[in-house]
């Protein structure tokens, strides 16, 4: 049984009700101790996916929600790409390039993200000359994927609802301390 088979049987086994786990519920996230900054920031990250990526505390909400799902690949694949960006060295460009490649592109990669044969060949041909934008067309992809798939789920999850339960309980109390 290969990786993605058992990634996909155990995705299947978790989101089973009979099996005892109730989607969602097994890590409740908690939010930080900026508690008055977290609070407006957590109802923010409904607004939009772009709001959620721009925060800390969004980002490590998200990954802890999509490591339930068994699907954080394509998130540290996002990232991986922003940090990838950042990157000035020409050499050390062409070896992240590469690292990122194996890990996350290339097929049977072993945290393969799900983008198009196409797309995976047009990265595969970027590497030759390894810009920082050489990854675009696959991170848009894998963005696209997140935010039309799993934020809404996110948005939906029992951990999100509770932490936004706390941030509205926590901006009422505050304001009725004032």
């Amino acid at each position: 049984m290969g990786a993605k088979d058992l990634k996909t049987r155990l995705g299947i086994l978790l989101h089973k009700p009979e099996l005892g786990h109730r989607t969602g519920t097994s890590s409740k996230l908690q939010l930080g101790s900026r508690q008055r900054d977290s609070s407006r920031e957590v109802l923010e990250w409904r607004e939009s996916f772009d709001q959620l990526l721009k925060s800390k505390s969004g980002v490590t909400a998200f990954h802890t929600f999509l490591k339930t799902e068994f699907s954080e690949e394509n998130l540290d694949f996002w990232l991986a790409c922003e940090d990838f960006k950042k990157t000035r060295s020409k050499t050390k460009l062409a070896s992240k390039a590469n690292r990122i490649f194996e890990e996350f592109v290339q097929s049977e990669a072993p945290r393969e993200v799900n983008i198009d044969h196409e797309t995976r060949e047009i990265t595969r041909k970027n590497l030759s000359g390894a810009t920082s934008a050489c990854f675009n067309e696959a991170q848009a992809k894998t963005r696209t994927l997140m935010e039309k798939d799993s934020y809404p789920r996110f948005l939906k999850s029992a951990s999100y609802q509770d932490m936004t339960k706390q941030a509205t309980i926590r901006g009422m109390s505050k304001r009725s301390h004032t």
